[in-house]
């Protein structure tokens, strides 16, 4: 069986790896000319560990990430608003909760899938998928390269999919009204003294930093915007100053201190669930078929999910199509609620009515954290051989 995956990002990787540990004819096809970057960091909470012990990958990631003892929320005064303790959402799920940079988790992947002899062609911008036959789609690049194959894995992300074009008919993504500056920090001293997230919530603004080891650390800073913009990083750093200069001293501090070079500015965008993932041979995956929006904490973690639950249903059954149903029965349930979860809390933290937001941080500091983790352990558990 020969498989094509559109897409190298942490999906299409991750799903390349599976099915090439099981033997499969696996090729990768990607837009771009090198490994893509976009976003900042991600936390592998513990349902992405699982996958990427299964993907080999697990103990190097490990070594050059920071696993996560708690997340702090804060008003954007400095008020506490709660924690949520993530050692106990990692001791219920078995797993660590893993704090990584997104290039190095990238080139972790890349690396293995390499090492399994796999080969990623870069510059292949897909054109369009159009028929074939009665069975099969067909991969139209620009470049005039052509094909098809057994499988066609549509992981071509949330804002251009060819793939979801093909199967959905449509593939606008959503924006959801606010902007994320995204960026690296990183100091030569020992700044972070525990591994803790630290959420601040404001009116219509959100600052979050998630260190990664003592002296390094991701972060995002958001804020609603009408409409989708311009983007100049010579303005990033003015722009981020203006909003965020009279929060608590470390965010200014880690703004000061962000090489502009390290910080990107991401209209955010999601889709709404579809019902259909497949048609013919070509499945959805990842944010093609699933893009939750940052608030979710989830995007790449399901795109392993995915990776881990398809070739699960590929080594199950032989018929393509009894595989898809299997696939996306299984996982679009899942995957819809933490799309729309991501969207009902984007709404809360991006309200921009001062008294529903002293409301908001009020509930926070009464909420039962506890509760809270345990029912994040099932949710994230769901699906997966891991928890207890």
């Amino acid at each position: 069986m020969k498989i094509v995956i559109l897409g190298a990002g942490v999906g299409g990787l991750s799903t390349a790896i599976a099915l090439k540990q099981e033997g499969f004819d696996v090729e990768i096809y990607e837009r771009q000319p090198t490994i893509t970057e976009i976003g900042a960091g991600i936390v592998c909470w513990p349902n992405a560990s699982f996958v990427l012990e299964q993907l080999g990958v697990l103990s190097e990631v490990i070594s050059i990430s920071g696993a996560l003892s708690k997340m702090n929320r804060f008003s954007s005064s400095g008020e506490a608003l709660g924690c949520l303790d993530i050692n106990r959402l990692s001791e219920l799920m078995d797993y660590p909760s893993l704090a990584i940079i997104r290039k190095d988790l990238m080139n972790i992947l890349t690396r293995r899938f390499i090492a399994l002899d796999g080969e990623i062609n870069y510059n292949h911008n897909v054109l369009m998928l159009s028929e074939y036959d009665d069975s099969q789609a067909e991969v139209i690049f620009d470049n005039g390269k052509r094909l098809t194959a057994d499988v066609i894995i549509g992981a071509d992300g949330r804002m251009n999919s060819r793939a979801r074009k093909y199967v959905n008919l449509d593939n606008q993504p959503i924006y959801q009204g606010f902007i994320n500056w995204v960026g690296v920090f990183e100091s030569i001293d020992d700044i972070f003294t525990e591994l803790s997230v630290a959420d601040y919530w404001g009116v219509g603004e959100r600052f979050g930093i998630v260190p990664v080891s003592s002296k390094k650390a991701y972060w995002a800073g958001g804020i609603v915007a009408e409409k989708v913009g311009t983007k100049d990083p010579q303005c990033y750093k003015n722009d981020l100053q203006l909003h965020f200069n009279h929060w608590p001293s470390p965010i200014k501090n880690i703004i000061e201190q962000t090489p502009v070079s390290c910080i990107n500015k991401i209209y955010v965008h999601d889709h709404n669930p579809i019902s259909t993932w497949y048609k013919k041979n070509v499945l959805l995956l990842g944010d093609a078929a699933h893009s939750p929006l940052p608030t979710s904490g989830q995007g790449a973690c399901q795109a392993l999910e995915d990776a881990w639950h398809f070739c699960q249903s590929l080594k199950q059954h032989d018929d393509i199509t009894e595989v898809f149903k299997q696939f996306t029965a299984l996982r679009m349930a899942k995957t819809t609620g933490i799309t729309m979860g991501a969207r009902q809390l984007a709404q809360s933290i991006f309200n921009e009515d001062k008294n529903y937001c002293i409301q908001r941080d009020l509930t926070s500091k009464n909420t039962d954290y506890r509760a809270v983790v345990t029912g994040m352990a099932k949710g994230w558990c769901s699906g997966l051989p891991i928890g207890h």
